[in-house]
């Protein structure tokens, strides 16, 4: 009998990567972790440093330097590879769009004629476009290619409000929704804390809490990537961490829901262009969009968002 190993390739092996690979590998996620990156010295030092705390974890996981060719039999590939973020006075990731695309194309198109068919997780920024030009670069099934989308502005968003009336993040019920950037919304209006509408939450606790300003929280939320980025140079532990949440939930068949980035097919009223939705995320990858019921308000702010999404695939040539 032949037991099947689970194996995940990671594209890129910087402050993303490699953290991305220490989450996979302190949480036991996987079988074995095969990092790819044109400069294979740095890789093979990653890999080394990783293989050094295997000793102290609970699981012995196979930590390899790979090649394009080796991602033939593996179940899911990363990509985290992309132009860097430039601190610029309109600090914007869709400046990174035609530098990011090239990098894109230069990754999936070897490891497509390696025989994959697994699934493609995307990092790379601008995210949403980048997820699109992956599907179209692959010709992979729909439900194979995901972008990490607002996987972690929704993690951020929920941190936000439980510091603000003082409860574990993880009963916050809430999703950042539309363009991983400046244009991403939130329904508010499908917000909940421990089950109660935070509309609620806000009316009942007026002493508490105050006039609470909604549009202040998005925007921190939005901005909050570029706060760590304006003191530390980059962001990493929150994506890396972000991006192994969806990769349990595809390896373990969780049917666990996400808000990622995905290819929408008349959901929410848009077609075709990858955008960050509640999804439900299984063996199968993206099994199913979770239709939210927004307010018209709310449905304006997420139709603008996708529309930013729209103009910037409209520069990708495919």
């Amino acid at each position: 009998m032949t037991l099947n190993r689970s194996k995940i390739a990671i594209v890129g092996c910087g402050f993303v990567g490699s953290s991305t690979a220490f989450s996979l590998l302190t949480q036991g996620v996987c079988d074995e972790i095969i990092l790819i990156d044109i400069n294979k010295e740095k890789a093979y030092g990653e890999v080394l440093d990783l293989k050094n705390s295997i000793e102290y974890l609970n699981r012995n996981i196979k930590v390899v330097v790979g090649t394009y060719e080796d991602c033939k039999d593996v179940d899911i590939v990363v990509i985290t590879a992309s132009a860097p973020m430039i601190e610029t006075k309109e600090q914007n990731r869709l400046s990174m769009l035609e530098s990011s695309a090239k990098i894109v194309k230069s990754i999936v198109e070897p490891i497509m004629k390696s025989g994959f068919d697994g699934h493609f997780i995307i990092i790379s920024n601008p995210v949403d476009i980048m997820a699109y030009y992956v599907y179209k670069l692959s010709g992979l099934p729909k439900n194979q290619v995901i972008g990490t989308g607002t996987s972690l502005d929704s993690a951020r968003l929920k941190n936000f409000i439980a510091d603000l009336v003082n409860v574990d993040p993880r009963s916050v019920y809430a999703y950042t929704m539309g363009e991983h950037g400046d244009s991403q919304m939130v329904p508010w209006s499908c917000v909940t804390v421990g089950g109660k509408a935070f509309y609620d939450v806000i009316a009942d606790n007026k002493e508490l809490l105050g006039d609470v300003d909604l549009d202040e929280l998005v925007h921190e939320t939005t901005r909050a990537g570029w706060e760590i980025f304006n003191r530390k140079g980059t962001t990493y532990y929150g994506i890396a961490t972000s991006t192994v949440g969806i990769i349990k939930a595809i390896l373990n068949d969780e049917n666990k829901i996400i808000p990622v980035s995905t290819l929408l097919e008349g959901e929410y009223g848009e077609e075709g262009i990858f955008c960050g939705v509640p999804v439900i995320l299984n063996r199968t990858g993206a099994a199913d969009v979770l239709e939210i019921h927004m307010e018209e308000d709310e449905m304006e702010k997420f139709k603008k968002s996708a529309n930013v999404i729209r103009d910037y695939i409209s520069k990708l040539n495919v």
